[in-house]
């Protein structure tokens, strides 16, 4: 098995060949780096010329797994990561400090806050969350396909 990241779990295997393309941003964990987060994703999922719905899709992912970071851990910084592998696209983000848990789905009808995993949660083929390695924070991945026969 291919190693993963420190971001996304070991969880493809990458024949000989295969093209990976990796990318990845540190921004600190205030709600202006949220727009930030956006805009460099954008660029970047432009260069990989990954256009429609799996483009949104992940700019969308993209913010509100970034929100969740600044909203809800006591992080001064963030970290993004983006891998497009073949016809998927993972997209990781890391805080420094979060809450016992971890991220859960469930917001009620009335609930201000709380739809943004709902979103992620249609929107990916799969998404999950684990503690870093090292005890600094938590990682929440996501994953959606992207390419011709596929949309989000």
């Amino acid at each position: 098995m291919a190693p993963g990241s420190a971001l996304i779990p070991r969880l493809m295997d990458l024949s000989p060949g295969t093209e990976a393309l990796r990318y990845c941003f540190a921004l600190p964990a205030h709600p202006e780096s949220v727009a930030g987060a956006r805009r460099l994703t954008r660029s970047r999922l432009d260069e990989w010329r990954l256009t429609g719905d799996a483009h949104d899709a992940a700019v969308l992912i993209v913010s509100e797994l970034v929100t969740n970071a600044v909203v809800h851990t006591a992080s001064a910084r963030v970290v993004c990561e983006l891998r497009r592998l073949e016809n998927r696209l993972r997209i990781a983000v890391q805080d420094q400090g979060h809450q016992p848990g971890g991220p859960r789905l469930g917001a009620g009808a009335d609930d201000e806050h709380g739809r943004g995993l709902l979103l992620v949660d249609t929107m990916c083929s799969a998404w999950g969350s684990r503690d870093a390695g090292d005890g600094s924070g938590r990682i929440v991945w996501a994953e959606l396909p992207h390419g011709s026969e596929h949309s989000c």
